[in-house]
């Protein structure tokens, strides 16, 4: 019996971002895949309906609804489709001044700011994105609203949200995208701090649910750091955990949210929905005889190769430019300075594709967090090693952020002989450098090592 660590043969091209509608009127991708999703049976991943692996690698573009035309739209999900994305997560009633500044079309969300009346010329476009997206097999990951409106207390005076409103609010959401690929996001960026505030995510919830017959998975994303199962784990509409990494520092094991994550009862999936984006302040921070440092794309790798390592059911990048859709002339948040439709080409980007072509070149579901088998290496701190076996034993993933030797317990593979491998998460490619039958205990020295070199074995 062959006995494998990692073959990772990787294809050209992601699999199947078009679709087709089929005579039933189920929108198909042209894997044949309804785009449609639902949890595994386990309860740790999504799946399509006909129970097939569903991995989330998704963008955070929050302002796309409320800042760009059609044309440029089409530019930006035709770029993430190509790249190889899965869910684009985007907000209805956005942050920046979605409520009192209009789309590009010259359209509010709301008739006098009242949820109660969502105003149909504006969700025409909202229509069009989402259709836009479907037709390229994108899900669109959904926000209602940004928190900061149904956040409450006297010095908060953009809020709009009640419970009443809330439902109402939902339920036209739920029936206008029943039959659309929509995951809904509530939150927000924010954490409901009393009962009042809970009430009316548990509202928006009920009303999502009473319009789309419960078509649609539904989570949660909280404010950073912070996880949506400290809120709503036991919640009967939240299909799967989302946690928010945030973006406080370099060399930051995100993979620590999905652990926690996963010994929750009972089992649902999870993934990180806001980790540090590429381009953004480390920390937010840019005052005096402290310069601001931004984050890599090297810093975007590290979050989503520890959160998946560690559990995750797929994970999100975000880039600084790209969720506000920055360009010239606009307000910049955090430090944007490069025109989003220059930014969709960051290096980080082409990095997620790899990823995803990476994991789905194996059964990734089929995998289970293994720092036991880590005998030897650095086992926190920025050059942590994480490494993750299959549940059959067929093949383990370890990843090593800064390149430093490791040393592995190899007992717990399946078979007689091994293909060691080597990824370089930056270009893609693989080399295999040892086949052999030696098992037990072994060490690994990645090709190089140090700041940027990371290496997945």
């Amino acid at each position: 019996m062959q006995r494998i660590i990692i073959l990772f043969m990787i294809f050209s091209g992601m699999c199947g971002n078009t679709f087709s509608q089929a005579n039933s009127g189920k929108l198909i991708n042209q894997t044949g895949k309804e785009l449609k999703l639902k949890v595994s049976e386990n309860g740790r991943y999504l799946v399509y309906s006909d129970g097939t692996p569903f991995f989330w690698l998704g963008d955070t573009a929050w302002e796309l609804f409320h800042r760009l035309n059609r044309e440029e739209a089409d530019l930006y999900l035709e770029d993430r489709a190509k790249k190889g994305f899965t869910v684009i997560q985007a907000v209805a009633l956005a942050e920046l001044e979605g409520e009192s500044r209009p789309n590009a079309y010259n359209e509010f969300p709301l008739t006098d700011k009242n949820p109660s009346k969502p105003n149909e010329k504006y969700f025409e476009h909202v229509d069009y994105i989402v259709n836009k997206a479907a037709s390229l097999g994108l899900f669109t990951g959904m926000l209602p609203t940004w928190g900061i409106y149904w956040k409450t207390g006297t010095e908060n005076k953009r809020r709009i949200f009640t419970v009443e409103n809330a439902r109402i609010y939902g339920e036209f959401l739920g029936k206008r995208y029943r039959d659309k690929p929509v995951v809904w996001i509530l939150g927000g960026d924010n954490n409901p701090e009393n009962d009042e505030e809970k009430a009316i995510i548990e509202a928006m919830a009920n009303g999502l649910r009473a319009g789309d017959g419960g078509s649609h998975l539904i989570t949660f994303h909280p404010r950073g750091p912070g996880r949506s199962s400290d809120y709503f784990h036991n919640a009967k509409w939240l299909d799967f955990n989302m946690y928010q990494s945030s973006h406080a520092a370099k060399g930051f094991d995100n993979g620590i949210f999905a652990e926690l994550d996963r010994k929750l009862l009972p089992e649902k999936p999870s993934l990180d929905g806001e980790p540090r984006y590429e381009n953004i302040m480390e920390g937010f921070y840019n005052q005096g005889n402290h310069p601001a440092v931004k984050f890599t794309s090297y810093d975007a790798r590290t979050a989503a190769y520890w959160s998946i390592l560690a559990g995750a059911c797929g994970h999100t990048y975000g880039n600084n430019n790209i969720w506000q859709m920055w360009r010239e002339g606009e307000k910049n948040v955090i430090g944007a300075n490069i025109p989003w439709y220059e930014a969709i080409n960051h290096p980080g980007s082409f990095e997620m594709t790899h990823l995803r072509k990476l994991f789905e070149s194996r059964d990734w579901q089929k995998l289970q967090p293994a720092q036991d088998l880590i005998v030897d290496g650095p086992l926190s701190g920025p050059a942590k090693v994480r490494a993750a076996i299959a549940s059959d034993g067929s093949f383990l993933i370890a990843y090593s952020a800064k390149g430093e030797p490791f040393t592995l317990n190899l007992d717990s593979l399946s078979s007689n002989r091994i293909s060691e491998t080597w990824f370089d998460p930056r270009y893609g490619t693989t080399f295999n450098f040892h086949n052999t039958n030696t098992l037990s205990i072994k060490t690994f020295s990645p090709p190089n090592s140090g700041e940027g070199n990371d290496w997945i074995l």
